[in-house]
């Protein structure tokens, strides 16, 4: 194989991830809709570049802390897309054994250290383990994704401090998609921009297209190595934009359709596959990418359906009581 079609295989898989990323969230959002889905759903439909184009240089021992829009990010990451639907179900199999749900995916085995539904906590969980990282002198990396409303969140400025101070090899990513729930963030949003903010702790960033996957992966490649030589932390802005509302019962009637019509000219996947196909990749490769996603999410959703609930008796495993004893625990 060549240079030229070793990258674009490598290309070729990022499509496939973000297809099953799309594939998940459109069925997931059905799966609300049609009752089988507790609680809320907040779609990573038209984000899907940054978090495969970040994870295609992490390593499986390097960790990923996530926000409310978090599916995107452990499918990325390597997380079973059907053990995160029986998940989203509620369901034995499931990634915390169906008791996390959306807002709580996580799959320590492959470092998806977890989603978060408090804005820009998935910031300060990173941060402790990019310090566990330093104290044990481990080469890994950790890298919190966030969106551009946790950029006013004392939270995230709190883990700017302490990565800063201490040094840590965390990448921290703002997936800008113009909206703090219903909120156009620039309007709320003083002083000099959201790369200012990182800046004025001492924190070199950079922009790039969250809708260009190959852009995504070329910035995060060489801040990814620089965090491994030890010059960490840095901060990568990607602006994007949500296809969809803020969660999959919003109609999302506070923008403009016109700019909604714009951003979808932008589709990360079209693009993706635009570019596999001017370097010669065939169009029936480029098909199948799509249709074995497809394949795969009507496979998760038909297994999350028929899996068990999970059992009474499990219910207070792994949680922590008052005396922080694990309850139900051996004793």
């Amino acid at each position: 194989m060549t240079s030229s079609s070793n990258q674009a295989a490598r290309v070729l898989g990022m499509l496939r991830t973000m297809h099953t990323i799309r594939a998940f969230e459109e069925a997931a959002a059905q799966a609300w809709r049609d009752g089988h889905v507790r609680g809320s759903v907040h779609q990573y439909v038209g984000q899907e570049a940054i978090a495969v184009g970040i994870s295609a240089n992490l390593r499986p021992t390097d960790y990923v802390s996530s926000n409310h829009r978090g599916h995107g990010h452990a499918i990325a990451k390597g997380a079973d897309p059907v053990a995160m639907m029986k998940e989203l179900f509620g369901r034995t199999g499931g990634t915390c054994g169906g008791k996390g749900g959306s807002m709580h995916v996580a799959d320590f085995s492959v470092g998806m250290l977890g989603a978060n539904g408090v804005v820009a906590d998935g910031a300060t969980i990173a941060v402790g383990a990019g310090h566990a990282i330093k104290v044990m002198g481990e080469d890994r990396v950790a890298v919190p994704y966030f969106g551009d409303g946790a950029i006013n969140r004392g939270p995230l400025m709190e883990a700017f401090n302490w990565a800063k101070v201490y040094r840590l090899p965390v990448l921290f990513v703002c997936e800008n998609n113009a909206y703090a729930a219903t909120t156009r963030t620039a309007d709320v949003t003083a002083g000099e921009g959201f790369i200012a903010r990182a800046k004025s702790f001492g924190i070199e960033g950079e922009a790039v297209d969250g809708n260009d996957v190959l852009a995504v992966d070329a910035a995060a490649e060489h801040l990814i190595a620089r965090l491994r030589r030890g010059n960490g932390p840095a901060y990568l802005h990607a602006t994007t934009y949500r296809h969809h509302g803020h969660y999959a019962h919003d109609k999302g009637a506070y923008r403009d359709p016109a700019e909604v019509a714009r951003w979808r000219e932008s589709d990360p996947i079209a693009r993706c596959a635009a570019w596999l196909v001017s370097q010669g990749v065939g169009q029936s490769d480029i098909d199948a990418a799509e249709s074995e996603a497809q394949a795969l999410i009507a496979r998760a959703v038909s297994e999350s359906n028929a899996a068990p609930w999970p059992a009474v008796a499990t219910i207070y495993a792994e949680v922590q009581d008052l005396d922080m004893e694990v309850v139900g625990a051996p004793r």
